[in-house]
């Protein structure tokens, strides 16, 4: 056929639809699975629940890798026959099943730990058991009330945001400085710079990061659980006050 085959992708679209549906669901499962690990450690759970999770964590990952590469591997396949346009119709699937597997065998456990929900999950952790971490200790390791008075009081100059300085009641941490405010403030601040065409310079008083955005901004669950923690101890001692 002249000019060649006429290929209609209708059905490919739709079937690119329906997988990236299924991403949507990974995805959620991913941040229910961070949000379970998050409940285990507050509560002080064993530590092999929260590396169960961390393993529930990794196997969504690989999932979600196997669906983008699947996706990948229609994409080019789509796009490499409207370049070449043949003569006869090719075998898609054939195409298809070609790219995927030279895209699988390329599989390593670090890409795993590259997974965008995944780091956010270690790092949540992270920040969780350094927010906590002081409640579970046992006497013989309790450190002394003085300094732990200290470390309540820097912890709650934690809790205040840059911008407003007032308590966090939504955090977000900048990924690149590791700095947190309230998202409402941020992100109009961003919005208001962005009206003016400038740049963003972090708020926090000697941070030297002068590009701030939106995309660079993480929720901070573990901060906004440590705060929320932190107020219902004020309330409750407050309430045995009375």
């Amino acid at each position: 056929m002249p000019g060649g085959a006429r290929i209609s992708f209708n059905s490919v679209d739709s079937s690119l639809s329906s997988l990236k549906n299924c991403q949507s669901y990974i995805n959620t499962g991913m941040d229910i699975a961070t949000h379970v690990a998050l409940d285990l450690v507050e509560s002080f759970n064993d530590a092999e629940d929260v590396n169960s999770m961390e393993k529930v964590m990794i196997e969504y990952a690989a999932m979600d890798r196997e669906l983008n590469h699947y996706m990948r591997a229609i994409e080019e396949t789509v796009n490499q026959i409207k370049r070449e346009k043949p003569e006869n119709i090719p075998d898609l699937k054939s195409l298809v099943q070609e790219k995927f597997t030279a895209m699988e065998s390329k599989n390593s456990d670090s890409d795993l730990q590259k997974n965008e929900k995944y780091m956010y999950f270690k790092d949540q952790l992270k920040q969780m058991r350094k927010q906590f971490c002081h409640k579970s200790g046992n006497d013989e390791d309790a450190i002394e009330q003085i300094d732990e008075d200290i470390a309540v009081t820097q912890s709650q100059m934690n809790f205040i945001c840059p911008i407003t300085q007032m308590e966090m009641k939504r955090p977000v941490r900048n990924k690149i400085c590791g700095h947190t405010y309230e998202e409402d403030a941020i992100l109009k601040f961003i919005q208001t710079r962005k009206q003016q065409k400038k740049k963003v310079r972090c708020p926090k008083i000697g941070c030297s990061h002068s590009d701030v955005k939106g995309s660079d901004l993480m929720p901070d669950e573990a901060l906004k659980r440590a705060i929320d923690s932190q107020n219902k101890q004020s309330w409750s001692t407050l309430d045995e006050t009375l």
